[in-house]
């Protein structure tokens, strides 16, 4: 969940009255909101970078409450006072409405096609006639972040540019250029670089160097210019120096670049909702025209409103409430949902606002009235059908092996599910294309590139860790892989797997083996070639030739077992020799 931090003394100044600590945390239960943390900016420096840092540092009491991850409204202080307002019946939810610019024609962005292999789609607005405040600035700039961090997905589906319109004129140009082609001066900057020195140069910043894989690798880079070819930004690295906004800007032009885009009206209609209200037409916002490479021109932003209709008894029956029509109407209307009751009185008309794109089906109309009437108003019932828990079978059959092999000697791992490349396949001696991984779209690092599809590398790793410890070492670990599987409906399928490894002066095979055997007998599987379980020679480029088998039980392979080659033990940085036991534990349920 998303946490929004609001000074208490503004916040309250905006509500129209003060609250006890105790007050607002009650306030934003029954919101659905959760009062998370009550600190100061001197408070968390000081816990950070400690009490001399923090000498300097502000003591106003700041309130950090945790949002719902799809509740893009209230992730700043507008928002939140607005919904907050609405809720205790102080306001009604405001009409947000797109109009034409007083003089002249609406603002235009021109799409070139070359922006079709990196980012092909754009929307844009005008909030006319602004007034910020530092305290009314410092939350805009935190909602765009917020929403990077959110819905845009760290700016790889959408990334937000605002500017000051005063600086600039139009109509502007969105398209792509080879990286050599592009020079700007960028934010907060005092000179101009290529789009790919400053590549080179935000890789050690540490805000901006977690964006710039988005497009590094491409031919060419996304860039917005005005008429007179000045930058405005390189989406969705840097916004250009020359139009960056102030406190005193008075006409902000907002383009969100994107490569979906839904989430890109999304994001615009949150940040003109927002703050609108600080225009001299309140929740007016000035329309912008974007036009599409192949000639169709969209205004926006949508600002849409749309009408979905439900009966009483549907919400009544969900939530487990007995309240009418009319009840319910008020109720949903309390949460920015404006709703009447049909002619015939039988059923609900629920208008649902742009800030409310978390509305997708009736059941979230349904989880608002809830949330309005007070979850805990609604009668505690029992409920009317009778189950017993029982445990996971799979669950089950883990947590019995986990302890016998813990009995036998063998020590428990548990490690990361997510491994780089090299380990499930250099290191391992494996070809990657054989090894059915899924990989990760957007690593964070080189560890985490995809999922394990064996519990064999981290295994090796924790002996690496570990290799100071007395010998003999025995690690098993009990626990998913993941394996591409394109007949399943995502594409991939966990697999429980059971991996032992002994580490000591001399292979100790026949410990490894003694391990099958003792986990075959816990399982009541007998030794046999038709009705139990047998080893024979095979190979495989992870164990010495010669120095390995394949299990099978009931006539199929479940795994293998082995000492390790000398190259796989090297690859993990181990000194001496190794076995291992790698075991599918599923068909045995």
């Amino acid at each position: 969940m998303p946490t929004v931090s609001v000074k208490r003394d503004l916040l309250f100044q905006a509500l129209g009255r003060t609250f006890t600590d105790e007050e607002f945390d009650e306030l934003c239960f029954e919101f659905g909101l959760e009062l998370d943390e009550i600190t100061s900016e001197k408070d968390i420096i000081s816990r950070e970078q400690g009490d001399q840092k923090a000498s300097e540092a502000s003591d106003v009491v700041l309130y950090k409450i945790d949002v719902p991850a799809n509740r893009y409204d209230l992730l700043c202080l507008e928002g939140l006072v607005r919904g907050l307002q609405v809720f205790k019946d102080k306001m009604e939810a405001p009409r947000y409405s797109r109009v034409n610019p007083l003089n002249g024609d609406p603002q235009r962005l021109i799409i070139t096609g070359e922006t079709a292999s990196v980012r092909p789609h754009a929307v844009a607005a005008v909030l006319r006639n602004i007034t910020f405040t530092p305290e009314r600035y410092d939350s805009f700039i935190e909602l765009q972040e917020k929403l990077h961090q959110n819905i845009c997905r760290r700016r790889t589906l959408v990334a937000i540019g605002t500017h000051d319109l005063d600086t600039i004129s139009g109509p502007f140009t969105y398209t792509a250029k080879a990286p050599d082609d592009i020079r700007f001066k960028p934010l907060n900057q005092n000179q101009e670089y290529s789009a790919t020195q400053l590549m080179g140069f935000y890789k050690t910043d540490s805000h901006l160097r977690h964006y710039l894989h988005i497009i590094e690798d491409e031919p060419l880079y996304p860039v917005i210019y005005d008429s007179n070819g000045i930058v405005l930004s390189m989406p969705p690295i840097i916004n250009g120096d020359h139009s960056k906004i102030s406190v005193n800007t008075k006409n902000v032009f907002i383009e969100c670049t994107a490569t979906d885009l839904t989430k890109a009206k999304i994001v615009l209609d949150m940040i003109v909702t927002m703050f609108s209200e600080h225009c001299d037409q309140p929740f007016t916002v000035e329309e912008a025209e974007v036009v599409y490479p192949d000639g169709r021109m969209v205004t926006y932003p949508e600002l849409a409103y749309r009408t979905e209709t439900l009966s009483a008894d549907y919400i009544n029956s969900k939530v487990g409430i007995n309240e009418t029509a009319e009840s319910i109407a008020q109720l949903l209307t309390r949460m920015c949902l404006k709703s009447e009751v049909t002619s015939d009185g039988a059923e609900i008309q629920v208008e649902i606002p742009p800030t409310r794109s978390d509305v997708i089906h009736a059941c979230d109309i349904m989880e608002d009235a809830a949330m309005a009437y007070g979850f805990n108003n609604i009668t505690r019932t029992t409920p009317r059908t009778y189950t017993v828990a029982n445990q996971f079978p799979l669950n089950k059959l883990t947590e019995l092996l986990r302890l016998d092999l813990a009995t036998a000697g063998f020590t428990e791992a548990l490690t990361f599910a997510l491994c780089s490349q090299e380990d499930i396949a250099d290191k391992l001696q494996k070809n990657l294309k054989d090894t059915k991984a899924v990989h990760i779209s957007n690593p964070k690092t080189a560890e985490f590139q995809v999922a394990r599809t064996t519990l064999l590398p981290g295994l090796l790793k924790t002996l690496a860790a570990n290799r100071k410890m007395p010998l003999p070492l025995k690690l098993f670990e009990i626990s998913d892989v993941v394996l591409r599987d394109e007949s399943t409906d995502v594409g991939a399928r966990n697999s429980r797997r059971l991996c032992a490894v002994y580490y000591n002066k001399t292979p100790g095979f026949e410990v490894i083996h003694g391990l099958l055997d003792r986990v075959m007998q816990l399982l009541e599987v007998k030794p046999g070639r038709n009705h139990g379980y047998f080893i024979q020679a095979a190979e495989d480029s992870t164990y010495f030739p010669g120095r390995c088998a394949e299990i099978f039980s009931h006539g199929k392979s479940i795994g293998r077992l082995g000492v390790l080659h000398p190259d796989v033990i090297n690859s993990f940085e181990l000194t001496m020799p190794c076995s291992a036991l790698d075991v599918d534990i599923e068909p045995f349920l």
